[in-house]
């Protein structure tokens, strides 16, 4: 079983910069797709985009299309989310899920995610 833990999370102005890593351990999570989701206070935890097995295929969110940008190195064992020109609305816990299955099918769909990380506070100050 794997163990996902995210870092990097911190306190940032409007127009910042942060990058998030999210280490896995107990075993690789090579040869699945990994996501990066959101929770926002009040609000329901949503996606926010996901990298294929390969690391070749990345989509987002309209939201974050164009200022966010996922990774991983798998020599590493860790993905990561660049995120850039930050608002006040991407305020929220960030976590990182490893799919249960191999395909990009439903990569926005929680439930589709049997591993998920604790979660790292971003905080974007208007």
């Amino acid at each position: 079983q794997v163990q996902l833990g995210e870092s990097g999370g911190g306190y940032v102005q409007t127009g910042g910069s942060l990058r998030l890593s999210c280490a896995a351990s107990g075993r690789t999570f090579s040869g699945y797709p990994l996501a990066w989701f959101r929770q926002a206070p009040g609000k329901e935890r949503e996606a926010v985009g996901v990298i294929s097995a390969s690391g070749l295929y990345t989509t987002y969110e309209d939201f974050v299309k164009g200022r966010f940008a996922i990774s991983r190195d798998d020599a590493k064992n860790t993905l990561y989310l660049q995120m850039s020109d930050l608002k006040p609305e991407d305020t929220a816990v960030y976590y990182c899920a490893q799919k249960g299955d191999t395909y990009l099918t439903n990569w926005h769909k929680q439930d589709s995610y049997p591993y998920w990380g604790q979660g790292t506070q971003v905080t974007v100050s208007s």
